[in-house]
């Protein structure tokens, strides 16, 4: 069985001495809490604070950040590196989140290649796809998905795309509280899930987690956990707050 992976993408918010707090009061919170795993994502700024504080927690906590580039090292103004994230304890990294293609222009071809540079510094990529409201309404959710995800994972291995995690996050329902009915985000990562078993293998697409994203909520998440192909969340706002988070954690765990 899958085991669900609740990532928290805090975006552009926290202090250090804010995210300090938060994983202060949220470690108390999912003590001895089993059958998910759960994962922090916050700024780079953060990172380091962040991953002090997870510390204690021996592991049952993992470090994530929100973006990297594809390069190594080298002349590239403000940019972070994989083996910088790998330094500082990071085990995943976000990659082509929506704000990321429409605010700064990454293209599909460039989220993949951050894909495989992720694999090359041993980080668990969690690659971004959705399609945006008039995409949606063009009845184009399926090309558009098909189409970032074989950029997303070209020249993957079979092996890096079972260890991989694919968020469906559809770009319409990120921060505006109008989130995918359940039975629609089922269908939408049954689909996922197809592709991945056509394209890599039954096995690939049985073990690839596929989160869905967008205003999950602790109200909500159980409704989307009982899908049978969803396997987790990647939160936003509803991230923020410990004990909001920490109930989408225990939410998450799948029943019977």
């Amino acid at each position: 069985m899958r085991i669900p992976v609740i990532a928290a993408n805090w975006k552009m918010h926290k202090t250090l001495s804010e995210a300090a707090q938060f994983v202060k009061e949220f470690l108390p919170q999912v003590a001895g809490l089993e059958g998910v795993d759960i994962a922090i994502c916050p700024p780079f700024t953060a990172l380091g604070a962040v991953g002090w504080a997870l510390a204690e927690a021996k592991g049952r906590v993992g470090l994530g950040a929100q973006n990297m580039a594809k390069e190594a090292q080298g002349a590239f103004t403000g940019e972070v590196s994989g083996p910088m994230l790998k330094d500082v304890g990071c085990t995943y990294v976000i990659l082509g989140h929506s704000e990321r293609r429409s605010l700064f222009g990454e293209s599909d071809e460039l989220v993949g290649e951050k894909v495989r540079a992720a694999f090359g510094y041993d980080l668990i990529p969690i690659l971004c796809v959705g399609e945006t409201l008039a995409e949606r309404e063009a009845g184009q959710t399926d090309s558009v998905i098909r189409r970032q995800l074989l950029a997303g994972t070209d020249q993957l291995s079979t092996a890096q795309v079972a260890r991989a995690v694919i968020a469906y996050e559809p770009v319409w329902a990120i921060g505006t509280g109008k989130n995918c009915n359940p039975a629609d985000a089922q269908a939408t990562i049954e689909g996922i899930r197809g592709w991945v078993g056509d394209r890599f293998g039954a096995e690939a697409a049985k073990a690839v987690r596929i989160q869905y994203g967008g205003s999950v909520k602790p109200n909500n998440v159980s409704d989307y956990m009982a899908q049978p192909d969803i396997d987790g969340a990647l939160v936003g706002g509803a991230a923020l707050e410990a004990g909001s988070f920490a109930a989408i954690c225990a939410g998450a765990v799948r029943k019977g």
